[in-house]
């Protein structure tokens, strides 16, 4: 029988998370493999107590599939979990995990690896990213972000162009809640020069920039030329969490999909690259003169 106290509402349980069903899913499958290690049981053991393989085990305790009642309830059951609250407790947290995200009725437009990136940006604490070629996605306005989705080619986006940046949109809502995760940004000086959209799209978002760095949780700094190209090879953003089960997570997006590393020697590599990055940028209070400096020569 497990000894160890691991029951959603002793460890942030799924009644107070208000992190996203992927996080939730990660999260749960986290203390199902705590509880297994606990009874002393393999993963092919668990498999077979319900029906399924030690790759479907494995996929579970990682987060990746979504999770079932009875498969769930079994394995309570086989990791001796007899105590009726703490099983409900948990089967609370698989009918969250399994809710969709704001996000699912704009499945048609949203990939299926895009989908994984905004639960976990949802429940992230710390947000970091580098960009390189475009203002990051959760700063962006709606007309640089329209521009950006409707490749620069018509004045008047068409229908699907924008439900694109109605989601981008809706991401942003992140940044004002009253748990907004700390944002921190670093640019590329050539994303202020390029011209996305035209000029009056430009200086608003701009502006916006400087409205943003504002708040007490918004940090942007700007790596100037002499310095570009030298810390990362590509735009990255790294997703940090206060839950213990979740680890860091280095997001690094290409044409056709994304790459998601959680191995600790990868997210370190990218902590230090980060850090490097923000050494050779401009400090967030000479970012913000750099931007007012922009917007006046523009």
């Amino acid at each position: 029988m497990a000894t160890i106290n691991d029951s959603p509402e002793t460890s942030g349980g799924a009644g107070d998370h208000r992190g996203s069903p992927t996080a939730r899913r990660i999260m749960l499958g986290a203390r199902l493999r705590r509880l297994r290690e606990a009874a002393e049981l393999s993963r092919a053991e668990a498999g077979f107590a319900i029906r399924s393989s030690e790759s479907k085990i494995s996929r579970l305790e990682l987060g990746r599939v979504s999770f079932k009642v009875r498969d769930v309830t079994d394995l309570l059951t086989m990791y001796g979990v007899t105590d009726p609250e703490r099983r409900e407790a948990f089967l609370d947290m698989v009918a969250r995990s399994n809710e969709p995200g704001w996000w699912h009725r704009y499945t048609d437009l949203v990939a299926d690896w895009f989908q994984d990136y905004l639960g976990l940006e949802e429940s992230a604490a710390r947000i970091q990213t580098w960009e390189q070629q475009f203002v990051p996605g959760l700063l962006q306005t709606e007309d640089y972000a329209t521009a950006i989705a409707s490749h620069g080619w018509s004045p008047i986006a068409a229908q699907s162009v924008q439900r694109q940046v109605a989601v981008r949109m809706r991401r942003q809502a992140l940044l004002g809640r009253p748990d907004a995760p700390k944002f921190w940004a670093v640019i590329d000086e050539s994303v202020l020069h390029r011209q996305i959209g035209g000029r009056p799209v430009m200086v608003a978002q701009v502006e916006h920039l400087l409205e943003l760095t504002k708040r007490p949780n918004i940090i942007v700094q700007v790596v100037p030329y002499q310095f570009s190209g030298y810390a990362a090879e590509g735009s990255f953003t790294t997703l940090r969490f206060a839950e213990p089960e979740l680890p860091d997570v280095v997001y690094i997006e290409h044409l056709t999909g994304a790459l998601y590393l959680d191995k600790r020697s990868d997210t370190e590599l990218y902590g230090r690259v980060f850090d490097r990055l923000t050494v050779d940028a401009y400090t967030p209070d000479h970012s913000r003169q750099l931007l007012m400096k922009v917007r006046a020569e523009m």
